[in-house]
């Protein structure tokens, strides 16, 4: 299921270090209902990057590391890049984590031209919004649920949107909360699921 590989194992590291629960479990969940999603559409995709890029696709909403100017997502694709170097890999694909998770927070993707962006943001869209609900059925967003539950991710990232809104006011998470992100929350089925 995870990739078993010196960074994705230093990635959970980090994430478990600087995450608060409820967002640890928002980005393990983002890479197991992307993984699903590739496998059920025949997407083929770099498990290892598309797993660091989950992991870590919001390390940039942490206290340790928002940057005061830049949006999250960028802030975090630097931050994912200076890990993929200490990881040990060439510059090429450290750039290629630090663009999916840029990507993700910017225009649909298609497979084709990115699959691992793609899956991220299929993946996000359905935690964050409930984005493509007809893709997860109940029976696996159960169980999903149960292993890792929400522990009140809906509240806590609509927090985090409405801070990066008032102090970037340019950014794509302030673009998300004048189009009514904190609505989208409230009406996604997976906020609805009995807490454990």
């Amino acid at each position: 299921m995870f990739p078993e590989t010196p960074a994705a194992a230093a990635a959970l590291s980090v994430a478990t270090r600087h995450y608060s629960p409820a967002l640890l479990n928002h980005c393990v969940r983002s890479y197991l209902w992307g993984q699903m999603y590739g496998t059920a559409h025949g997407i083929a995709y770099d498990n290892e990057l598309y797993y660091v890029s989950a992991v870590l696709h919001d390390i940039g909403l942490t206290e340790a590391f928002d940057s005061h100017r830049l949006p999250f997502e960028n802030a975090g694709g630097h931050l994912a890049w200076v890990f993929g170097i200490a990881a040990g890999w060439p510059a090429e694909r450290a750039a290629r984590v630090e663009e999916i998770i840029v990507l993700h927070m910017r225009a649909d993707v298609s497979p084709a031209a990115d699959p691992e962006a793609h899956l991220l943001q299929i993946a996000t869209s359905w935690e964050v919004v409930g984005r493509r609900p007809e893709e997860f059925s109940p029976e696996v967003r159960a169980e999903l649920l149960v292993r890792y539950p929400r522990l009140g991710f809906g509240t806590e990232f609509l927090a985090h949107f409405q801070d990066q809104a008032r102090r970037k006011p340019g950014s794509a998470a302030a673009a998300s909360v004048d189009k009514n992100v904190a609505g989208r929350i409230a009406a996604n089925p997976l906020e609805g699921h009995p807490p454990t």
